[in-house]
């Protein structure tokens, strides 16, 4: 597998056709990333042909949806994530079908009197790729991730922001990116207990969701 240092510039001239090797193992304890640099460079009768790559931050564009509006206090509530990945890339399932794969993980800064309860992943799909022996598990094309969470009887009134956090490694069939994280924002308004709440966005969170919490299973 071919993985792509970002920090060395395609065109820095060490050689014609350069690409970058690495390497990526996770322990059982933390996942430790070691990168070894290998530059190949190719037959002098090859192609010149560089490839080039997107940002790794650019590859995935999470939006952020709040299920509720306004969120009374004292009320359960849904935060959906929904995640679009560059055409012909692809991220890691949350639950990666091999230890040495990096997992998407979502991560969330609450406000005061706002309580994470859990959240939900899907499972992915299985694809076959040339630098693997089997199919590995991922996302690609789009996925959701939804959370669910709970504002407390003293959370602050009005307007607040969660701050979300998706951490990932794309890869294409030649060549991974390097592990990245990028931000999002979910807003959303919290009003005294007993206040009406309206459903919001009901494309995204349909009366009949098919994806299941951790504690439904």
């Amino acid at each position: 597998m071919i993985l792509l240092s970002q920090d060395v510039p395609q065109s820095s001239g060490l050689s014609t056709n350069a690409a970058v090797l690495v390497r990526s193992i996770r322990g059982p304890k933390r996942r430790a990333f070691f990168t070894f640099l290998v530059f190949v460079a190719l037959a002098a009768t090859a192609p010149a042909q560089d490839k080039a790559y997107p940002r790794a931050a650019s590859v995935l564009q999470p939006q952020a949806y709040v299920s509720l509006q306004p969120v009374p206090r004292g009320r359960s509530f849904e935060v959906a994530i929904v995640a679009k990945i560059t055409p012909g890339f692809h991220v890691n399932a949350h639950e990666p079908s091999e230890d040495y794969l990096i997992p998407t993980k979502i991560t969330a800064d609450l406000p005061p009197g706002i309580v994470l309860l859990e959240t939900a992943y899907p499972r992915g799909v299985m694809r076959g790729f040339r630098f693997a022996k089997t199919p590995l598990r991922v996302y690609d094309g789009s996925f959701t991730v939804r959370m669910k969470l709970r504002a407390e009887a003293g959370a602050p009134l009005g307007r607040q922001k969660i701050g979300l956090t998706v951490a990932y490694q794309a890869c294409n069939q030649d060549a991974c990116l390097p592990p990245t994280k990028i931000p999002a924002t979910a807003e959303l308004e919290i009003a005294a207990m007993g206040a009406p709440a309206h459903p919001a966005n009901a494309g995204i969170f349909p009366p009949a969701s098919p994806m299941e919490f951790p504690s439904q299973r």
